[in-house]
C-alpha cells in the first residue's frame, strides 16, 4: 500500500534539501569565476605592452579601464533585478560568449578604438556573469552565505592574480596576438556553465525554500530609512576599496618600473604577488563574518589597510612587496562581508543586490583608473600612490552601520 506523505512533511523535506550546501556547484562556480577573471585580468596586465606598441598616454590607459569597467558595471544591477523575477539558467554561458568575442577581438586590436570595443565586449560578459553566479552561490550555500560568497570570490581573485603571470610568461614574449590562446579557457568555462545551468533550472526552489525556512541567521528588521542609510555607507566603503584597488591593479607595474627601474616582466611578477595575496585573503571574510558578524570584518578589512597603504610610497622594493601582500590579504576580505551584509539588509533581492555591488565595484575601478590616469599625466605615478594611501581611512564610516544578520549558535 502506497504511503501518503503529508504536505507539511513534504515541505520540511524540501526545506532540508534547500539547506544543504552543494559544494560541487560552489566549486564549479569558483572555477568558472577563475577563468572569467583570468581573462578579464589580462586587460590591465597588457597595459605596459600596448602603451608602447600603440603609443598611448596614461589618460588613454585610464579610458580603456573606464570603458571596460562601465560596461561591466552599468548592466549588472539591471541584470540582477530582471533575473530576480525571471531566472535565466543559461545566461552564464551566454555572458561568457560575449567575453570570448571580446578576447578574440582584443588579440587583433591594433588601434586604440578597437581596444575600447574589445574590452567593452568583455565587460558585457562580466555584467551578465557576476549577478547570476552570485545568486547561484546563494542558492547552493545551504545557509552558509558568507562561506559560499568567499569560495565564489576565491576563484575570481585567484584568476585575477594569474593574468599578470600569464602576461609575463606568454603575452609579453609572444605578442598581443597570443591573447587569442586564452579563448580555449573561455570555451571550457562555457561547457562548465551549461552544466551548472542544468542544475540551476532544476533547483530554483532552493532560494525560495531558504527564504521561508531560514538559513541559520536572524535578520534585524530595520526601517526603510535606516536600510537606505546603511546601503549608502556600504556603497561609500566599496568606493574606498575599489578606488584604491584601481591604483594598484592599473598602475602598480608603472609605479615599480618608474621608481625601481624594473623590466615589464619583473613588474608583472610583483603584480602577481599582490593579486595572489588578494586571492589568499578572500576566503577569510565570509566564514569569519558568518561567525562573528559582517560589521567586524568590514571594520578590520578596510580601516586595517590604512597603516600599510600609508607606508607603501616610502618603502624600498623589498618592503613594497611585503606591504602589498598585507594590503592584498586584509583588503580582500571586505567584499564578501559587504555583499552578504547588504543581502541581509534587503532579503529577497539577492540578484539585484549582487548586481548593484558588483557593478559599483567595477564602476569605481573604472572611474578610479581614469581619474588616476589623468592625475599621473599631470603629476607623477609616485604622487598618485601618495594620494591614494589615505583612501582606506574612509573605513571609519563602518562605525555608523547597524548590527544585522548575527549568526545563531
Amino acid at each position: 500500500m502506497e504511503k501518503i506523505i503529508p504536505d507539511e512533511t513534504k515541505k520540511s523535506e524540501a526545506q532540508k534539501v534547500a539547506e544543504k550546501t552543494v559544494f560541487s556547484v560552489l566549486l564549479a562556480l569558483s572555477f568558472s569565476h577563475l577563468i572569467n577573471d583570468t581573462i578579464q585580468s589580462l586587460i590591465p596586465a597588457i597595459y605596459p605592452l600596448i602603451k608602447d606598441s600603440l603609443h598611448l598616454t596614461f589618460s588613454q590607459i585610464g579610458l580603456i579601464t573606464l570603458t571596460y569597467q562601465l560596461t561591466a558595471s552599468l548592466l549588472q544591477p539591471l541584470v540582477g533585478l530582471y533575473t530576480d523575477k525571471n531566472p535565466k539558467p543559461y545566461s552564464l554561458a551566454i555572458g561568457m560568449g560575449f567575453t570570448l568575442l571580446g578576447l578574440i577581438s582584443l588579440s587583433q586590436a591594433h588601434h586604440f578604438y578597437l581596444v575600447l570595443m574589445s574590452v567593452a565586449l568583455v565587460g558585457v560578459g562580466s555584467s551578465v556573469f557576476h549577478p547570476e553566479a552570485s545568486r547561484l552561490a546563494y542558492m547552493a550555500s545551504g545557509g552558509r552565505h558568507g562561506m559560499a560568497q568567499s569560495l565564489f570570490q576565491l576563484g575570481g581573485n585567484a584568476g585575477s592574480s594569474l593574468g599578470p603571470l600569464f602576461a609575463a610568461m606568454i603575452i609579453v614574449p609572444k605578442g598581443q596576438s597570443s591573447i587569442s590562446w586564452f579563448s580555449l579557457g573561455a570555451i571550457l568555462a562555457i561547457v562548465v556553465m551549461l552544466n551548472i545551468g542544468g542544475w540551476y533550472k532544476k533547483n530554483t526552489y532552493r532560494i525560495r525554500g531558504k527564504s521561508k525556512s531560514g538559513s541559520g541567521v536572524t535578520h534585524v528588521q530595520l526601517p526603510k530609512s535606516k536600510v537606505a542609510f546603511a546601503l549608502g555607507i556600504l556603497l561609500i566603503l566599496v568606493f574606498s576599496k575599489y578606488f584604491y584597488m584601481a591604483s594598484m591593479t592599473s598602475y602598480y607595474t608603472f609605479y615599480l618600473i618608474d621608481k625601481f627601474h624594473l623590466s615589464i616582466q619583473s613588474a608583472q611578477v610583483y603584480l602577481f604577488i599582490f593579486l595572489f595575496s588578494i586571492a589568499a585573503g578572500t576566503f577569510i571574510g565570509g566564514p569569519v563574518g558568518d561567525r562573528i558578524g559582517r560589521k567586524y570584518v568590514i571594520w578590520i578589512s578596510i580601516l586595517g589597510v590604512a597603516p600599510f597603504s600609508l607606508l607603501l610610497p616610502h618603502a624600498n622594493l623589498l618592503w613594497t612587496s611585503v606591504l602589498s601582500v598585507f594590503i592584498g590579504v586584509i583588503l580582500s576580505s571586505a567584499f564578501s562581508a559587504i555583499l552578504v551584509y547588504a543581502q541581509e539588509l534587503v532579503p529577497g533581492n539577492v540578484g539585484m543586490i549582487a548586481g548593484l555591488f558588483f557593478g559599483l565595484a567595477f564602476g569605481m575601478g573604472g572611474v578610479g583608473s581614469a581619474v588616476l590616469g589623468q592625475l599621473a599625466d599631470h603629476t607623477s605615478i609616485g604622487y598618485v600612490f601618495q594620494v591614494c594611501a589615505y583612501l582606506p581611512l574612509i573605513g571609519l564610516l563602518t562605525g555608523l552601520l547597524p548590527n544585522v544578520g548575527k549568526s545563531r549558535r
